[in-house]
């Protein structure tokens, strides 16, 4: 599905989250040296909060720490990060 459906490398490295259609059920996909890791889990009660959808590269993409987030319940619409520094502004 990763490759067909999304047109990436599974084993790139990247976390493939897949959520249930009433967004109660989330499944997160990750190579680790030696095989594929899935990660599930489902909500007794409440939904899981959809990430922001980036047009330009057609898919959903966040941060290691928003998706801790989001796992967790927090809301990451009113969340205000604050600047630090990045290694790939400089690039």
């Amino acid at each position: 599905m990763v490759r067909e459906q999304l047109n990436r490398d599974p084993i790139s490295g990247e976390v493939y989250i897949f959520m249930g259609r009433q967004r109660n059920t989330i499944k997160l996909l990750h190579w680790e040296y030696g095989g594929f890791v899935l990660y599930y889990k489902r909500l007794e009660r409440g939904t899981f909060e959809m990430p922001f959808f980036d047009r330009t590269s057609n898919s959903y993409q966040i941060q290691w720490s928003e998706l801790m987030m989001m796992v967790e319940g927090i809301s990451m619409k009113k969340i205000k990060l604050r600047k630090r520094f990045d290694t790939a502004v400089l690039c």
